[in-house]
């Protein structure tokens, strides 16, 4: 059995025109000690997927209106706030997209990741406080013993990120996502951050759910990626699979959107590709139709007038797109 399991997942999101639904239909599973990427343009759904799969969805606004959420065993839709948050932090944990938003500018680094070992794992003031020093040292922070009484102004971005690692790391959860986890870091500080991610996989068995834009994180993290486009599943296969084969336009078009290294400075630089157009409208999703069709150069009549099925090609691989084949 998957240790999660998505299945005909509907979210929808009240608006000045009414109710969109941003996530449609969704469905996939996660093995223990797999490495998961979700890989779309932004205000695909990836982020709002994984704020539903920790329950924190935003009240008043967003709500699972069908399917089901799976953990362990465990129906998460109709779980309690108590039982979530239960859940949140220590079997399913989340390092979100900015540190210096998520991080209390009001509080220690020290003081932040103690309080997670105390409501999680019962532990004294001073026994959490001494495994935060350790968490910080784990996750490669100089110094840890004197750093963890610092407030998050006085550390860089590289850094903060670092921390919100050590945070969501604290009581070794099941899962784990990262949500953009190098948005706005150096290149090198990046390949930091994505190496300290194998490790403490390595050493924990956390799966990981990693939601980029970025295809190279996704050929160096993860072993199957989902292609998310306006709010639906485009694509799912092995990594190498979807790279190497896409079974999508869409897919295509983002593949062909990474630019190229050249071999030689006399070597004639190739243009760099771009995917037409832009993500509809949220009032758009949901339409029963190929919501890619607009921006498609290989779009028939039957793509405006019905919605692809998901196509097989193999156990793994799965494309939502009425020409798959002949892709």
């Amino acid at each position: 059995m998957a240790l999660l399991s998505v299945k005909n997942l509907r979210i929808e999101i009240k608006t000045r025109a009414g109710v969109a639904p941003v996530i449609d239909d969704l469905s996939f599973d996660l093995e223990a000690g797999e490495s998961l990427s979700f890989v779309g343009e932004s205000g695909c759904g990836k982020s709002m997927t994984a704020l539903a799969l920790m329950g924190l969805l935003p009240e008043g606004v967003g709500s699972v209106a069908a399917g089901s959420i799976t953990f362990d065993g465990e129906e998460l839709t109709t779980a309690t706030e108590t039982r979530l948050r239960e859940i949140r932090g220590n079997d399913i944990s989340m390092i979100f997209q900015e540190p210096m938003t998520s991080l209390n500018p009001l509080y220690t680094i020290g003081e932040q990741i103690a309080e997670v070992l105390r409501a999680h794992q019962n532990l004294s003031r001073k026994a959490a406080w001494n495994q935060a020093i350790e968490l910080l040292d784990a996750v490669r922070i100089p110094n840890a013993k004197a750093r963890v009484n610092d407030y998050p102004f006085q550390m860089s971005g590289g850094q903060r990120q670092r921390v919100m690692i050590a945070i969501a790391l604290a009581c070794q959860p099941k899962i784990l996502i990262a949500d953009e986890p190098t948005t706005a870091l150096d290149v090198t500080v990046q390949a930091q951050i994505f190496d300290l991610l194998q490790d403490m996989r390595r050493q924990t068995g956390s799966s990981i759910i990693l939601i980029t834009h970025d295809m190279g994180a996704v050929a160096e993290m993860a072993e199957r990626m989902i292609v998310m486009y306006a709010g639906r599943k485009a694509e799912l296969g092995p990594v190498e699979d979807v790279i190497a084969h896409p079974r999508h336009p869409y897919t295509a078009g983002l593949i062909s959107c990474v630019p190229h290294i050249l071999s030689t400075l006399t070597q004639e630089r190739e243009e760099l590709v771009e995917v037409p157009g832009i993500v509809p409208a949220l009032n758009d999703f949901g339409k029963d139709s190929c919501l890619f069709a607009s921006r498609c150069q290989q779009a028939q009549t039957q793509c405006l007038e019905a919605r692809p099925p998901e196509i097989d090609f193999g156990p793994e691989h799965q494309s939502a797109c009425w020409r798959a084949q002949e892709l």
